[in-house]
């Protein structure tokens, strides 16, 4: 049998999106489930939330062990995405503070600690920003109810300078993940 090919799928504190992300991500688990394992990083923050929108448990459930961040090395996500251990890295949702962090080189969390240490040794980082582009959006709470929000320029403007850094393909939806794993692996 063929080695599985390897990718890291990093979840930080972003509520918007998050179910949709998780349903996607399922369903391209069970596509590519032979070829592909899906490893899965969250954020200190990801992990409250997910409970918050009392999803942890259908996480875990469906991806098995998930690692939770202790500090920017811990679990040492570096070290493998440097030693190309996996094909790419998906930072989806990621939040304006994760792509700010992003945008400035500031590598002091988990996620932007092994998105930065991935562009330095050319592994392919893919980013879904909530915070796409200026204007308004509307999110769902934990509760249902909808939240709408301003995406301010700055979070915005952020965005467009990851957008533009070699390495990093950033999108606007959840869905756009099967494009990526498609161009990535083919049809399974």
């Amino acid at each position: 049998m063929a080695r599985k090919l390897k990718v890291a799928w990093g979840v930080t504190g972003a509520g918007d999106r998050l179910n949709e992300t998780l349903q996607i991500m399922k369903d391209i688990k069970a596509e590519y489930g032979e070829t592909v394992d899906i490893e899965v990083y969250l954020s200190k923050m990801a992990s409250m939330v997910l409970r918050m929108y009392k999803i942890y448990e259908e996480l875990e459930e469906a991806f098995g062990k998930v690692m939770v961040e202790k500090d920017a090395n811990t679990p040492f996500i570096t070290g493998r995405l440097q030693l190309g251990k996996f094909e790419f890295l998906l930072l989806a949702p990621a939040t304006s503070n994760t792509v700010a962090k992003l945008a400035h080189g500031i590598s002091d969390t988990m996620l932007t600690n092994g998105a930065i240490q991935a562009l330095k040794a050319y592994v392919p980082v893919y980013v879904m920003p909530v915070d796409y582009r200026e204007g308004s959006t509307v999110t769902v709470l934990p509760n249902g109810k909808e939240l709408r929000l301003r995406v301010r320029k700055e979070d915005a403007e952020n965005v467009t300078k990851i957008s533009a850094m070699d390495g990093i393909t950033t999108f606007e939806k959840p869905d756009e993940i099967r494009d990526i794993f498609r161009e990535k692996f083919g049809t399974a």
